[in-house]
């Protein structure tokens, strides 16, 4: 960053708004979020900033200003609370000074750690601002989570993100990356989780929200962000809560016959499981960072197409840091519990149970095995082609297929989750958990398209090789051309972020 860090504290961040002069608004909180406004009156000079504060503590005294919520800490009450605020700032402000002031609500609607310790802390903060007066205003909306163990140490924790990010929004909203990084100064990710961002307005008219959700990952200020098939940026309790899942990991570069079958076939399966039976479902398709940063640097015009093509045909995608499958079951186990199936194909298997992954683990593969399957967990493993098996053990990774359309795996013979062979000394714990079902072989998978993947794809798309075209989703292949993905023709042009 360009600023000197050390002057940048919360408190002369907070003092440096209320001695500008040229912006002025209200501060509206609800919960634990009593901080944001005490460090704006505490640091001095707030008559020059500040309106109005508020503070409806209350729900009945909430209702009464902001109608009735059937959620109180929710993305619905923050943007209630915004509209309300806003619209009396320039109702009873705009005639006497709306010429010369930029104006701004910020608010806030916050559960800390309750005494009994029973929930974990977390909130919604927003701010809606004007750029230069008159204009329309642009809003930043924010999801976190606080995870000091008191109750004190998490409001303090809310009043410094909430300086923060009054702070960014009026000297960052030209520098995504500036913004993103500021919002934890002084705090650091250790102690508050942001794990949804969404901007909108006139000051970021060329920023897609699903990078600045992507940057929140890769700034280590999340673990996973999560996106609707229409593009839209989910917060992950809101989408996750209380439902089964079910997810793919993948690369994704491009779609394939293969990917969607292996989900289609796996949710099939899931759904007939006694314990998902009239539950709520939610699949997903997951791409790792480490994917994203195979090349080194984030590439947002390849991150945009893999999300863009599996939003194409309908699939919700999450974006996640956790290289360890165990890790990303913990993940989900936050905001849900019931069952989580897996799907992934038998080299995805095989690297689960090499050992070197875990070494970092003081049990080594069996704590990682028992964290990952401690309940209700269930691998659904796609079936390989005993000629492309033994390619990817010399080669470590799959065949590419042959170029003239013709099925160079003749063999019928299927390596599935049951004729699998690991190492001797982890043979027992594999019998183990097939034994107990925790991993299963999908069924009913289409032979045609075991001999397809991505990797050749993606060649056949930049050599302009058309047969690309019969081993993709028509809907991918359909968004391919259009929007020149993946090398096909013209490069798209994709606002940086």
């Amino acid at each position: 960053m360009s600023e000197n860090k050390e002057l940048l504290t919360t408190n002369r961040k907070a003092l440096t708004i209320n001695l500008d002069g040229s912006r002025y608004g209200t501060i509206a909180e609800i919960g634990a979020g009593q901080e944001v406004s005490r460090i704006f009156f505490q640091v001095g000079g707030a008559s020059g900033a500040i309106a109005k504060t508020m503070s409806a503590y209350d729900m009945t005294f909430s209702d009464a200003i902001y109608g009735k919520a059937p959620r109180y800490v929710s993305r619905e009450r923050l943007e209630t609370m915004l509209n309300h605020e806003y619209q009396l700032l320039e109702e009873r402000l705009a005639g006497k000074r709306g010429d010369k002031t930029k104006f701004f609500v910020f608010a806030d609607t916050v559960a800390a750690k309750t005494f009994k310790g029973t929930t974990d802390g977390h909130g919604w903060l927003g701010i809606r601002f004007q750029q230069n007066p008159l204009e329309a205003p642009s809003d930043i909306i924010i999801h976190v989570r606080m995870w000091d163990k008191e109750n004190v140490q998490q409001q303090q924790a809310i009043g410094t993100v909430g300086v923060n990010l009054i702070y960014s929004a009026f000297n960052y909203s030209a520098d995504p990356l500036q913004l993103i990084q500021s919002l934890v100064d002084g705090i650091g990710s250790d102690r508050v989780e942001v794990d949804m961002i969404r901007v909108s307005g006139p000051a970021f008219q060329h920023i897609d929200n699903r990078l600045l959700s992507l940057r929140l990952v890769q700034f280590g200020l999340t673990n996973a962000v999560m996106f609707a098939p229409n593009g839209e940026v989910l917060q992950p309790s809101e989408a996750l809560y209380r439902k089964a899942v079910l997810v793919e990991r993948g690369s994704f570069r491009p779609v394939t016959h293969v990917n969607v079958d292996m989900l289609n076939c796996a949710t099939a399966q899931f759904m007939q499981e006694p314990m998902v039976k009239g539950k709520d479902l939610i699949v997903l398709m997951e791409i790792t960072m480490n994917n994203l940063l195979a090349d080194g640097d984030l590439d947002a015009d390849d991150f945009l197409a893999r999300v863009d093509m599996l939003g194409h045909i309908g699939f919700t995608t999450i974006i996640s840091n956790y290289s360890e499958f165990y890790r990303l079951v913990s993940y989900f186990r936050r905001y849900t519990k019931e069952m989580i199936g897996v799907a992934m194909g038998i080299n995805t298997l095989l690297e689960i149970f090499n050992e070197k992954y875990y070494e970092n683990l003081e049990g080594g593969i069996l704590e990682s095995m028992g964290r990952m399957f401690r309940h209700a967990v269930k691998l659904y493993i796609y079936p390989m082609r005993q000629d492309a098996f033994d390619r990817y053990l010399a080669n470590g990774q799959p065949p590419a297929a042959a170029h003239n359309g013709s099925n160079p795996f003749s063999s019928e013979v299927m390596i599935t989750a049951r004729n699998l062979q690991v190492s001797d000394r982890l043979r027992n714990l594999y019998a183990h958990l097939l034994e107990n079902h925790n991993l299963d072989c999908i069924v009913g998978s289409n032979p045609d398209y075991l001999n397809i993947f991505s990797r050749d794809v993606l060649h056949r798309i930049k050599a302009g090789d058309d047969s690309w075209e019969r081993l993709v989703p028509a809907k991918v292949a359909e968004i391919i051309k259009s929007r020149h993905l993946l090398g096909y023709g013209a490069k798209a042009t994709v606002p940086a972020v």
